[in-house]
């Protein structure tokens, strides 16, 4: 017996105030999912995103690891007749997610704290003004108690060159400071 979905303006209209994005304009074309790099790594595709939005399926959003997948690299946007921005839409889910507390659970059978992960990736922004990835992995694994299980890894990269020791700073971090501060007076 299959449960019937019955659509909710509710999710809808919040996703929309968020995001700032013309959620109801969607018709389906599909063109931001056809278009989208990562596709192939989403559970749902773009468009299916959008869909459940305006069916109001919440849960369903929340539990799909697009959220963490999207790259925001605006291809979707580019493609669109109506000009949604979904990667805009993924970062507001992103953030709703956070603040409703339902990213702190892992994306279908990974091993990845993601509210840990994301705060580990943000803090390397606010104090470098652009990632440090050996900073932003010892931070999570740090903060995420999984430093032991990954050693042998991140030991390996280091060896390989594939991280950089010391972090790079933007040369005008006062701009990012404010960034960061335009962000915090949103919520």
């Amino acid at each position: 017996m299959s449960v019937a979905l019955v659509p909710s303006q509710t999710f809808l209209h919040e996703v929309q105030s968020h995001s700032g994005q013309p959620i109801s304009l969607c018709y389906q074309c599909k063109k931001c999912s056809a278009g989208c790099p990562v596709g192939f790594a989403m559970d749902l595709l773009p468009h299916e995103v959008i869909r459940l939005i305006q069916l109001g399926a919440r849960d369903r959003v929340f539990a799909a690891n697009n959220l963490w997948v999207c790259t925001g690299c605006k291809t979707c946007q580019a493609r669109c007749p109506n000009q949604i921005d979904a990667g805009q839409v993924m970062d507001s889910l992103r953030e709703m997610a956070l603040r409703a507390g339902t990213a702190a659970l892992a994306p279908k059978g990974r091993d990845v704290n993601v509210k840990t992960f994301h705060e580990s990736f943000l803090s390397t922004l606010r104090l470098f003004g652009r990632s440090y990835d050996l900073g932003m992995i010892g931070l999570y694994l740090g903060r995420s108690r999984a430093i032991g299980e990954h050693m042998g890894l991140g030991l390996n990269m280091v060896k390989k060159g594939k991280l950089k020791y010391l972090p790079e700073r933007v040369h005008r971090m006062g701009e990012i400071r404010k960034i960061f501060a335009k962000a915090r007076e949103k919520r």
